[in-house]
């Protein structure tokens, strides 16, 4: 018998698939569990006319009620415009009312930062700075015209005075009013679906986007491994889909990490003839965590060793089942190579978009998230902005992160220069005053001073935040942890081409940290390794790694005076490599113990100003001059120390072996008893092995 996928009828009767999965329910109690269900003939038929039929009725009901409708509509407005005077004479009364409680409110209220100098209060509780000054003298305060106090202490005077104060968070509140403005007037419309590409390294993510754009990507990355995350916007069938391509490698988690969160759906590539990987892995757990749609997209079916039911078993494993196994997960087999099943690929991204009811709403201020961000020569800092939500346009005003500036320029994807950017649309912007973080959020303010105020207290309170938190690296501090031997450090400087491989980077060689080596990464920042670099490195004794970037010239003639270590790179993982060799020499060598013989005590002698010598027995093994040795009595031990002396008669040895009689004297131990053991061990040193 014929089926029918429930997305294919949807077309048919020129209506959604969530919109025919809830008909099916509520009128046909027919249960499926998403668009990619399948129906039997006969019940597709009966739905057909079911349906053909209830419009012709609603059209025929719509027909005749149209006139009462009118009525109905034309009472209502009378109605309404009724209610509307009786409104608008309380809310005169009302505003009345809260103008004058606002009046009498201005007059004793003061607003304030976290501090205020003594000054500013003064003025703004309109008395003179000496009464002021006297009143805080009264609370045990010494302060002078230009000294700051804290809320606290404002609060308290504010009071003597009669008034109240108030702590004003200026960045809260700019926000606050930007949220409000938004919610007053929204009108959403549906959005293009942002689609992340993940998988394992060299499973054929970059080559599936690639086949779909038409361009290639690959060849411009080192050792065929994506190093930036790439935004692409490619229009099918009248319908766009934005492409986030996210790298492969482990250390690039927190990027993708960061392409789960700002993503509508996630396409898992899983290679055919390698099945689940690792990395693969670990891109399921960032889908989960951020519950969103899975698509799993099996690649390389052109290969001879391809096995594509192997792959869905191992799915399974991970809670994944395949559609056509009785699950809910979409699964396409594809070739990148020969371009085969990508049309179906696309095609289930329009429609788990359709499911998943994706709108924004373009007429509002816009908002979104920084993809990557760099410092060009030419051009300054350029950012990679996702549009989230709202239209961002050239001129606005925005704030990223702590960064601000007024849009100058805007580039779309193909790198053609457009004005506006709605919902879902990847944008390159200049005319920022810095290099922003990859992942910040970015807001569209009112005017660029705004911005500007909003970026100074954001960069204020990470000041705050960093010196509490790390410690100021200084050669005091630095001399002082070596001398007394608590932490071992290995400081390190990154510097890289983009933002998003210096976190990166970052995040991976401080990963590396155990027990007896902290790597600390003291500074990170995009762009070329300077004087002030090494000058840093110099002070701290870090070493430096550049990612995709070079040493000025400069700064390689003051890394060589220095001794200072600078160390570039194409690929991430050879920089890790290396820093887990430079860390082996910096861990504390490991010892075990090694047992060289025991001795019995057969006899005891006290001597006076020498103390008791052991006539022992040596029953097996040797006992040596330098040996440690450990006192056992009834198989406990009781005390371990040094060999004072070792005699064979009357002379003194180096060495005493197995089955010969000796006399033997313990550093700082004269409780000798008869019986008691005696162990001599070493200690042995083990040379550390690459981690």
């Amino acid at each position: 018998m014929a089926k029918t996928r429930v997305y294919e009828l949807a077309k048919e009767l020129n209506i959604s698939s969530k919109e025919l999965i809830d008909i099916l329910a509520s009128e046909f109690s027919i249960k499926v569990k998403n668009h990619m269900s399948v129906l039997d003939e006969e019940d597709a038929e009966l739905i057909k006319e079911i349906f053909v039929e209830n419009e012709e009725s609603d059209v025929v009901e719509s027909s005749k009620n149209a006139k009462k409708s009118i009525v109905d509509e034309y009472e209502e407005e009378i109605d309404n415009s009724i209610k509307v005077k009786n409104k608008k004479k309380n809310n005169k009364k009302q505003s009345e009312e809260e103008n004058n409680k606002e009046e009498i409110n201005e007059e004793v209220v003061i607003e304030m930062k976290d501090t205020i100098t003594v000054k500013e209060l003064a003025d703004k509780l309109n008395k003179p700075i000496t009464e002021v000054i006297k009143q805080l003298m009264f609370m045990g305060i010494m302060a002078a015209i230009n000294q700051e106090i804290d809320f606290n202490t404002a609060e308290k005077l504010a009071e003597k005075f009669n008034a109240v104060a108030i702590q004003k968070d200026k960045e809260t509140s700019l926000e606050s009013d930007e949220t409000e403005d938004a919610s007053e007037n929204e009108s959403y419309v549906k959005r293009p679906p942002v689609v992340t590409i993940m998988g394992h390294v060299d499973h054929g993510k970059t080559s599936i986007l690639d086949a779909i754009k038409k361009s290639k990507v690959t060849s411009t990355e080192a050792g065929g491994i994506t190093q930036h995350i790439g935004a692409y916007t490619v229009e099918i069938n009248g319908e766009k889909i934005t492409f986030l391509d996210t790298p492969g490698h482990e250390a690039f988690t927190t990027m993708r990490s960061r392409g789960a969160q700002i993503t509508d759906i996630v396409i898992l590539v899983v290679a055919a003839d390698d099945g689940i990987m690792p990395q693969t892995v670990e891109a399921i757990n960032h889908c989960k965590a951020a519950d969103v749609p899975i698509i799993v997209a099996i690649n390389k079916i052109d290969k001879p060793g391809a096995n594509i039911d192997k792959v869905k078993q191992e799915l399974t494993e991970y809670n994944l089942l395949a559609e056509d196994w009785g699950g809910n997960i979409i699964t396409v087999p594809v070739s990148a190579h020969t371009k085969e099943g990508l049309d179906t690929l696309l095609e289930m991204i329009l429609l788990t978009a359709e499911m998943e009811e994706l709108i924004a709403d373009p007429t509002r201020k816009a908002k979104g998230t920084v993809i990557e961000a760099q410092l060009d020569k030419g051009r300054g800092p350029v950012a990679s902005l996702l549009v989230q939500n709202g239209t961002l346009n050239v001129g606005d005003s925005i704030i990223v992160g702590s960064t601000y500036g007024r849009i100058r320029a805007m580039f779309d994807d193909k790198g053609n220069k457009i004005n506006s950017a709605g919902p879902s649309i990847p944008v390159e912007i200049l005319g920022l005053s810095e290099v922003p973080d990859a992942g910040d959020r970015f807001n569209v303010v009112k005017d660029e001073k705004t911005a500007r105020n909003m970026a100074e207290a954001r960069k204020a309170k990470l000041r705050e935040e960093r010196i509490v938190s790390t410690n100021r690296v200084s050669l005091e501090d630095l001399y002082s942890q070596i001398q007394e031997g608590k932490v071992k450090e290995l400081d390190v400087i990154v510097k890289a081409d983009v933002q998003g491989s210096v976190e990166a980077v970052s995040q991976s060689l401080e990963k590396l940290s155990n027990d007896s080596v902290k790597v600390r990464v003291i500074h990170g920042a995009v762009g070329a390794i300077t004087e002030t670099d090494v000058t840093l490195a110099t002070a701290s004794n870090a070493i430096i790694i550049g990612f995709n970037v070079r040493p000025s010239s400069t700064a390689s003639t003051l890394a060589e005076k220095e001794g200072v270590n600078i160390r570039t790179y194409r690929v991430i993982y050879d920089a890790i490599d290396d820093v887990k060799s430079a860390m082996v020499g910096m861990l504390d060598p490991e010892y075990k113990e090694v047992v060289l013989g025991t001795a019995e005590v057969r006899v005891t002698y006290k001597i006076s100003n020498v103390g008791t010598i052991a006539g022992c027995y040596v029953l097996n093994g040797k006992i040596t001059r330098n040996s440690s040795i450990r006192v056992v009595r009834d198989g406990i031990v009781i005390f371990e120390s040094e060999i004072s002396s070792l005699k064979r008669f009357k002379d003194d040895v180096k060495e005493v072996a197995a089955g010969y009689e000796c006399g033997i004297t313990i550093e700082k131990f004269n409780d000798v008893k008869e019986g008691d053991q005696f162990e001599a061990f070493i200690m042995e040193e083990i040379k550390p092995k690459t981690m």
